[in-house]
């Protein structure tokens, strides 16, 4: 049987993008020593994206009260400012909501109003790096541990359980090893276009699955925090309106603010022996062993990056419900945000 256009893109021309752009990433690190070695640049440590370049977001559905916190980690210092989305009843049943890369809480916007009017307390955290969280300027500043730890933090300082997550992208990664850690403050799971990698993925058999994610992973290298956040979603979504592309653009201004968004994508392991990759690993063995509470599975059918991601999560929780989303691409919040709430609310009072 000849190989189809769709198998010709992935074992032939995504393989030699990625080594050209592999090229390119080594030229770009040799430039980068010998320009940092003739240039000292001052730069702040943490900078705080302008409360103006928020204005107006209200006419686009994002019209929640912001709430901050600087989250004590000992020794009398804080991490950097975190925001946060807190909406709906005090006394509701607590929906937790994780953004991934290169996204906010304003992915959540129009999922927060429905649940919220079905009487949830919705809470959606920017983490630092991203939305309206305070933002360290040197990517090496962010790891896999700094974001876990500020969910963890922020779940303490907040006093909530019986928590139900919602996590989608790297909102996944790092939400999935919290309840890993803290299982006792979590009731149910739902998964949406997300992985657990184990840097056991890089594999012959596989490098059709893999060569998108890696194509996006070398592109996000070789512009670091140049990375074009307007024009990624603009590609991204199925309906990309100015306006929304103006809030997702949002919290970055310039290079300065964009380390986050740089770092994320290098965060995923690519082989077994890192410290994300055994906390991914570790995830893994605890869903699979461990987690006996509700969970539900949410994949589109247009995700390039995570597509087939759902039979693992299959696999490691088998009494999960499943619900393909058709038409949505990566960012499936956006693009059918209404049908997946009422995913949501369904599961959530056990109509399915």
């Amino acid at each position: 049987m000849g190989m189809t256009k769709r198998h010709f893109k992935r074992l032939v021309i995504l393989p030699c993008i990625i080594i050209i752009l592999q090229g390119l990433i080594f030229i770009k690190k040799v430039l980068t020593i010998v320009s940092n070695f003739i240039v000292q640049r001052n730069v702040p440590a943490v900078v705080r994206t302008p409360e103006e370049r928020f204005c107006g977001l209200e006419a686009v559905g994002y019209a929640f009260k912001s709430h901050y916190v600087a989250l004590p980690i000992g020794g009398g210092k804080t991490l950097p400012r975190v925001h946060y989305v807190d909406e709906g009843p005090r006394d509701g049943e607590i929906i937790l909501c994780l953004h991934g890369e290169p996204s906010w809480s304003f992915l959540y916007r129009h999922m927060i109003q429905i649940l919220v009017k079905s009487g949830f307390r919705v809470i959606a955290p920017d983490f630092i790096g991203f939305g309206k969280s305070d933002k360290f300027t040197f990517p090496e500043a962010y790891s896999h541990e700094l974001h876990t730890q500020t969910l963890r933090l922020l779940l303490d300082y907040l006093g909530v359980n019986d928590v139900t997550l919602v996590c989608q992208d790297w909102g996944g990664l790092t939400g999935l090893s919290v309840v890993k850690d803290s299982p006792h403050l979590f009731s149910r799971l739902v998964i949406m276009n997300t992985g657990l990698p184990a840097g056991s993925e890089l594999a012959i058999s596989t490098i059709a699955q893999i060569t998108p994610f890696m194509a996006w992973r070398s592109f996000a290298e070789l512009l670091g925090t140049s990375i074009p956040v307007y024009h990624i979603f603009k590609k991204a979504l199925m309906n990309p309106y100015p306006a929304i592309l103006d809030g997702y653009n949002a919290p970055f201004p310039s290079s300065l603010y964009k380390a986050g968004a740089a770092r994320w994508p290098l965060l995923v392991p690519l082989n077994s022996h890192t410290p994300v990759a055994a906390d991914m690993q570790a995830t893994r063995n605890f869903l699979a062993t461990e987690w006996k509470n509700p969970a539900l599975l949410m994949f589109s059918t247009r995700d390039p990056i995570t597509k087939g991601q759902e039979k693992t999560f299959q696999r490691l929780i088998p009494h999960a419900i499943t619900k393909t989303i058709e038409g949505a691409g990566h960012f499936l919040q956006e693009d059918q945000g209404e049908e997946i709430s009422s995913h949501i609310i369904g599961f959530i009072n056990k109509k399915f």
